[in-house]
């Protein structure tokens, strides 16, 4: 059987499995936000001034930032569950995110002074926010990664990074709200390492786990 044909045979399989795929991505998005709100909310919770913070564009961006990168990383990684899906085009959109970052550290590197960038990158929560992003993001990135077995990537490695994105994304969104650090600087580097850790894990963990 040629290649072709055989994307299109397993395609065919996946359509007829017992839940749709975009049905399945629907249940597995909404579990995983409940499951990530559940871990915030017992382990954290918001920060005390968070509806004063809305008035500080940096504390702002904090969550333009992490919203794009979930936005992004949910419409690549539901298209890449099926057989052949996952063009290089496609996978620019997660550029989206960090365009944004680069974009505010440019910005906060022009306004703040220099002898300042090092306090703002290092900031003080730096040890809380590589602990506690990869826990809010453990519980709905194997959400996800069930979600992409249910599925049949053609790059299981792949999509398991998006996948590992896309819980990196929701769990920095809502650790956000409790940070005490709004600096683009320490977004830049400490959610930066946190979510590129959920992302190596996903890589590792799917395709251990692709019944194909």
């Amino acid at each position: 059987m040629k290649t072709d044909d055989l994307i299109r045979a397993i395609a065919a399989d996946t359509g007829r499995s017992s839940m749709p795929l975009e049905r399945a991505w629907l249940i597995a998005g909404a579990v995983a936000v409940v499951i990530a709100a559940a871990m915030f909310m017992v382990m954290l919770g918001p920060r005390s001034d968070a509806v004063e913070s809305l008035n500080s564009v940096r504390f702002i961006l904090k969550f333009v930032v992490t919203f794009a990168l979930m936005i992004s990383a949910f419409i690549v990684v539901r298209r890449m569950a099926r057989p052949a899906e996952g063009s290089r085009s496609l996978l620019l959109l997660l550029l989206t995110a960090p365009l944004l970052l680069a974009v505010s550290v440019a910005f906060e590197l022009a306004v703040v002074p220099s002898s300042d960038w090092a306090a703002r990158l290092i900031g003080v929560n730096s040890t809380v926010c590589l602990t506690f992003i990869p826990l809010i993001g453990a519980g709905p990135l194997v959400v996800f990664l069930l979600a992409l077995r249910h599925g049949a990537p053609t790059h299981p490695a792949l999509a398991g990074a998006v996948a590992g994105l896309l819980a990196g994304g929701l769990a920095a969104a809502f650790y956000a709200a409790h940070c005490p650090d709004d600096s683009p600087l320490f977004v830049a580097t400490w959610y930066s390492i946190a979510i590129a850790g959920l992302a190596a894990i996903g890589a590792l963990v799917l395709p251990r786990i692709s019944h194909w």
